[in-house]
């Protein structure tokens, strides 16, 4: 049993916010039936999401997502083997950043407040993964 984490960034397709609530419907039902838990915060026009569970599963699903006409511009960020889940709670927790928020942790937002930063989260390891934690507790 391989127990696999994935980050990923990646657009909302014109940025269609009325889209939000199937996409967040789509992801509790495919991920309840995959096994896989998880957390997807969003911010202006953008996605930063972790996925985890078995590999098998956690690529059906990152492949699932790339091809999903609702999302371009998949960039991954991490793929990582994990010894436990970081998200267990979650079949899929969900944040909207809004511009408040980024006022009340300005130490993350430079990576979130225009949307997410994929070269700047890439050239700060473990920073998307501590963003999804903090985000997922509510401790902002």
């Amino acid at each position: 049993m391989s127990l696999v984490q994935l980050i990923y960034v990646s657009d909302l397709v014109n940025k269609d916010e009325t889209q939000m609530t199937s996409i967040l419907e789509a992801s509790v039902r495919h991920n309840q039936q995959d096994g896989i838990t998880g957390m997807l915060l969003y911010s202006n026009g953008n996605f930063l999401q972790v996925l985890e569970g078995e590999k098998a599963a956690v690529d059906k699903t990152y492949a699932r997502i790339c091809e999903d006409r609702r999302h371009n511009n998949a960039i991954l960020i991490t793929e990582d083997l994990v010894t436990e889940r970081h998200f267990a709670q979650w079949s899929m927790g969900y944040r909207h950043l809004s511009p408040e928020v980024a006022s009340s942790v300005p130490q993350y937002a430079p990576f979130f407040q225009f949307g997410f930063d994929a070269k700047a989260i890439q050239a700060k390891p473990g920073v998307a993964l501590e963003m999804l934690q903090l985000f997922s507790q509510g401790m902002f």
